[in-house]
Parts: C-alpha cells; sequence; structure tokens
C-alpha cells in the first residue's frame, strides 16, 4: 500500500503528498501578528515550518472555508494561485472566484495524478461550533481522498463532533484521519473545533483510523494543544493511535495495523 507522506506546516496547513499528488490543507503562511474580524481579533503566535518557497507548487488546495485567517491568512490566500485547483465551499468559491471549484457536501471532484493515479475527493459535512451557529460562522466542509492502493484520508476541517461526522464514518472507512482539534473558542464559551473529548468520539468512529491532530497550535484562541490530546488519549489506553507531527519535516503515516 502506497501510505502518504504528511508534513505540518502549521496550525490547519497541512502538506499531503498522496499517491504522486501534492495536496495543501487550509494555507497559513503569515507571520505571527493580530487580524480583526468583525466581533473579534485573531492573535497568531507563531509563523509556519516552511515559507512559500520551500513549499513550492502545489496540484490543489483543500480549503476548508475562507472567512476565517486561522485558515486562510493573507499569504495563504495569496498562495491560492499557485495551486492548478482549489477545492472549498460553494459560497467560497463564488467568493474567491479563479481557479476555485466549490463542493457541496458529498459532491466528488477526480484528481489525476502525474503518474495517472486517479484521486477521489469527496466533500464532507462540517459545523464550525454549536447548533445554530451556521449564520455566524458561515459554510465549512471537510475532505475524504481516496484512490487505488492507498489509504483512504478524513480531512475533518474546522468542525466539532456532531450527526455529519458520523456520517462520514457511516460512509467511509478511512484509514488516517487529519483532525482539527484545538477547542477553538472566540466569542462565547463554546468549542468552534474539536476539544479531546469529539477527538476521542472521532477516533472510536474510525476504528482503524491513525489519527493526525492539525490545527492545535499557533493562533492564541486555542484552549487545547497536542499534550492535552495525547494526555486524554493516554488515559483512555488509545495513544497509540496518535500520529503527531513534527513540524516542517514530512512523515509517512499508515492505518494501524
Amino acid at each position: 500500500m502506497s501510505n502518504p507522506h504528511l508534513t505540518l506546516i502549521g496550525g490547519p496547513t497541512v502538506l499531503i503528498d498522496y499517491v504522486g499528488l501534492r495536496l495543501l490543507t487550509d494555507p497559513t503562511f503569515d507571520a505571527p501578528g493580530d487580524y480583526k474580524l468583525p466581533h473579534v481579533t485573531l492573535h497568531k503566535t507563531h509563523g509556519p515550518a516552511l515559507d512559500i518557497a520551500k513549499v513550492g507548487a502545489v496540484d490543489a488546495v483543500l480549503l476548508s472555508h475562507d472567512q476565517h485567517a486561522d485558515n486562510l491568512d493573507t499569504s495563504g490566500r495569496d498562495f491560492l494561485a499557485r495551486a492548478q485547483q482549489v477545492l472549498t465551499t460553494e459560497a467560497g468559491a463564488k467568493r474567491l472566484g479563479g481557479n476555485a471549484r466549490g463542493l457541496a457536501p458529498w459532491a466528488t471532484a477526480e484528481l489525476i495524478a502525474p503518474g495517472g493515479a486517479r484521486v477521489r475527493v469527496t466533500a464532507t459535512p462540517a459545523r464550525h461550533g454549536p447548533a445554530g451557529i451556521e449564520p455566524f460562522s458561515g459554510d465549512v466542509v471537510g475532505f475524504v481522498l481516496e484512490a487505488d492502493g492507498a489509504p483512504t484520508v478524513y480531512v475533518t476541517g474546522d468542525t466539532v463532533w456532531y450527526d455529519g461526522v458520523a456520517d462520514v464514518a457511516r460512509r467511509f472507512k478511512a484509514g488516517i484521519v487529519v483532525l482539527f482539534a484545538g477547542s477553538a473558542q472566540t466569542r462565547g464559551p463554546f468549542n468552534l473545533t474539536m476539544n479531546v473529548n469529539d477527538a476521542i468520539e472521532t477516533a472510536h468512529a474510525f476504528p482503524q483510523a491513525a489519527i493526525v491532530p492539525v490545527h492545535c497550535d499557533s493562533w492564541a484562541h486555542f484552549t487545547q494543544d497536542r499534550d492535552d490530546l495525547v494526555k486524554s488519549f493516554k488515559a483512555l489506553g488509545i495513544d497509540g493511535r496518535l500520529r503527531l507531527l513534527a513540524p516542517g519535516v514530512a512523515t509517512t503515516v499508515a492505518p494501524m495495523a
């Protein structure tokens, strides 16, 4: 089986080498700084482990949503033109234009790697906080990657655990879950991304998957980090499910044996 190579750049930004395709999730390449949104200011605490020049060209960007700077900052927005195409929400594609293609949940796109391998990308439902948050957070999607001879990869995007994620688990037997964690909080005491309990629910829903936590560093509004995940998974005896990426280092990730 051809296992993917994953490189954590920082926050939600991961370079995924999948059967010869170079895919980048939610580009964030800015130096530390502040981003003023209508109702909150987001503070970036750390820059990327790799700069844009070292990342180079990519075949596609998998953009969960374009509304928030911790998923698409200024340099990340400029980076989009480097990709052959950008897969994102339908509303986001309309805002971005250019090479952006919008996918509704469960819609699919086919990408062809330079060597001829075909990759099926399915957009998955995501909810960026509690029920009722949608008018404030806007649309968000995750992505499932499938190819012959390779493990199925699920990129959650910014979401909490809810019925939509459970539905992904019913439809796909993912061998790798790139899990956006961090328990992000901004305007209220509710989570906008997965906390440790959500991550544990997700791990149990995908029993064969290695869990790769991302989006739990580099921003001040995260209330939990990788250490919290490790402690919680260890307390339940499932810490062997976690695959922790060293920033800037390409790492081969395989499903659970």
